[in-house]
C-alpha cells in the first residue's frame, strides 16, 4: 500500500533466548542483526515472526511475549520511499538447529551472551529490543 508517496511495509521478528544467550545473525556485510522479515498475505505478526526466525536461522521459536514495535523510514536503491514497522517477539527455541539462510545474505547464526550481543547489533532499535527481552528473561528466571 502507498500512502503519501511512501510504500508501507510491515515486518515481524524475534529475539530468541536460550539459557541466557541471544540469537544473532551475521550478514555478508559483517552486520549483526535480529531475524525479521515482511508479513506475507493475510499472515499475522506472530506467524510471520516465527516463520522468519525459522527461515533465516533454522530455529523454530515459540513466542513468549510481544516486545513492541519500531518504526523507521528508508529508501530502496531504486528511490522508492518506505515507511516500515517491525514487530518483535521474545521467543524461546523449540530446537537448536542453527542453519543461516545464505540466499538472504546470512553467513552465521549464533547464540551469544547478552553483554556480547548488545555490543554487536548495529541499530539502536534492535539494541532496545534486546534490552526488553533480557528484562523479561531475567524476570521469568527469578520466578
Amino acid at each position: 500500500m502507498i500512502i503519501g508517496g511512501f510504500m508501507l511495509e510491515v515486518s515481524a521478528g524475534g529475539v530468541v533466548i536460550h539459557n541466557g544467550n541471544f540469537l544473532l545473525l551475521k550478514k555478508f556485510s559483517n552486520e549483526w542483526v535480529l531475524p525479521k522479515g515482511r508479513l506475507e498475505d493475510n499472515e499475522t505478526k506472530e506467524v510471520a515472526a516465527v516463520r522468519e526466525v525459522q527461515e533465516e536461522s533454522g530455529i523454530l521459536g515459540k513466542i513468549v511475549k510481544y516486545l513492541g514495535f519500531v518504526k523507521y523510514d528508508y529508501q530502496h536503491n531504486d528511490g522508492e520511499k518506505v515507511k516500515k514497522t517491525v514487530h518483535y517477539f521474545y521467543m524461546e527455541p523449540e530446537d537448536l538447529s542453527l542453519n543461516p539462510q545464505r540466499e538472504e545474505g546470512f553467513v552465521e547464526a549464533i547464540f551469544l551472551p547478552y553483554d556480547k550481543a548488545i555490543k554487536l547489533v548495529k541499530h539502536d532499535a534492535e539494541r532496545n529490543m534486546l534490552k526488553s527481552a533480557n528484562y523479561f528473561y531475567e524476570k521469568r528466571k527469578r520466578k
